[in-house]
Parts: C-alpha cells; sequence; structure tokens
C-alpha cells in the first residue's frame, strides 16, 4: 500500500471528478480504435499509418501497423463530443458540485477566446486537444515498446500494462496543465489526484480493453 503522505491524503471524490473531468481524453484510445480500425473495416477507407511502414535504426519498426493517422486524427473526435455533453450536463456547476464539476468552470472570464468559440466549441476544442494529447502519449509509449522490442504479431499487440497506459495518461495531464492553465483542466491542486489517478489508470485501461475485446474493437484484451 502506498502511503498517505507521500502523494497528499487520498480523496475518493477528488479522484473520480478528475476522472470525470479527463475521462473523455482517456476514451480518445477507445476513438482510435473507432476510426482507424472500426471504420475502415467497415467501409473499406484506406489507412494511413503513422510511420509509413518504415523502420527504425534498430531494425524494429517505428510505431508499427496499430498507429495510423486515422485514428490519430479521428480519435480525439469521440473526447471531443463527449467533453461536449459533459457539459450539456453539469453546465453551471461549481465546486460545491464535487465530482460533477462543470469542465468550464470559470472559463468565461478567463480566456478572451470563449467569446469566439462559445460554450460548445470551446468544449469541443478543449476535449479534441486532451484527446490528441492522450493519443500523443499513447504513440510515446508504442515508441519506446518497439525500442524494447515487444512488437504486434499481425492484429495481437504485445503486452507491456504500463508503457500501454502511463504514456498516454501523463501525456494528457501534462496538455491540460501546460495549454489550459486557466482552466480547471490546469489547475495545480488537481496534481496530487492526478498522481492517485495514474495509479489505478491500468485498471482503468484494462477494464476499457477487456470492453473493446467483448465488443469486438480489440483482437486481445489488453
Amino acid at each position: 500500500m502506498v502511503p498517505e503522505g507521500l502523494f497528499g491524503v487520498f480523496d475518493p471524490m477528488g479522484v473520480l471528478a478528475l476522472l470525470l473531468l479527463y475521462g473523455p481524453a482517456y476514451l480518445s484510445n477507445t476513438g482510435a480504435m473507432i476510426f482507424g480500425k472500426a471504420i475502415p473495416k467497415i467501409t473499406g477507407m484506406k489507412v494511413w499509418v503513422i510511420d509509413g511502414g518504415k523502420d527504425w535504426k534498430d531494425g524494429h519498426r517505428i510505431l508499427g501497423d496499430g498507429k495510423s493517422w486515422n485514428g490519430l486524427l479521428g480519435g480525439p473526435l469521440l473526447s471531443a463530443l463527449l467533453t461536449m455533453l459533459a457539459t450539456f450536463l453539469w453546465h453551471g456547476n461549481g465546486l460545491s458540485s464535487k465530482p460533477l464539476y462543470d469542465p468550464l468552470m470559470g472559463m468565461q472570464n478567463a480566456d478572451p477566446w470563449f467569446t469566439i468559440l462559445g460554450l460548445y466549441g470551446s468544449a469541443f476544442f478543449i476535449g479534441y486537444v486532451l484527446g490528441f494529447g492522450s493519443l500523443v502519449g499513447d504513440s510515446l509509449g508504442s515508441f519506446v515498446k518497439r525500442r524494447r522490442g515487444l512488437k504486434r504479431e499481425g492484429e495481437i499487440s504485445s503486452k507491456a500494462p504500463l508503457l500501454d497506459t502511463l504514456p498516454f495518461a501523463i501525456v494528457c495531464f501534462i496538455f491540460g496543465l501546460v495549454l489550459f492553465p486557466n482552466q480547471l483542466y490546469g489547475s495545480l491542486q488537481l496534481i496530487p489526484s492526478m498522481i492517485w489517478l495514474l495509479i489505478l489508470t491500468p485498471i482503468i485501461h484494462r477494464s476499457v480493453n477487456v470492453f473493446g475485446y467483448k465488443i469486438g474493437l480489440k483482437s486481445v484484451p489488453y
């Protein structure tokens, strides 16, 4: 068990609030499976692999066939739409509504570009950016896996629990903290909950992958 004082007091409601806030970005990986695999399979759409089939200097593929532009650019759309839904459901909720925070809490007074994009345009933009960050982190994890010789065998992905989970969550949080410092997403007070959520992320990620496996989006449950 991790000592309580190491990462701050464990606040279950705080971690749940953070999960709901960043949850749409977490699910961009599911969106990537939809746009990178399911839609091309159904429609016959061409899949554009990010690394173009090229190898790194170690002789292994740079990222592999599992990482495509279809998924990288299409996956965040799911995150964006879910952020819009969360905004619709919880708009106007303040700190007293924990864990159901308004994702755009205080944004009207913090960022001038809110007046350009409006409520749902801003929600879409933030959701897409964070979802994209999550998939960038996922690709970085795949890059490291390849350098370690962990690769796909046909449609079967390699098994590396931490590299399959932590990079996408870490980069997603970094995107939020750095790109949206005036928003709830960029509040430094969220960092303790972020650390606790990183500890729980492998479990959450495995659950999502099992679901994807059950409905046929993934060939393995990890």
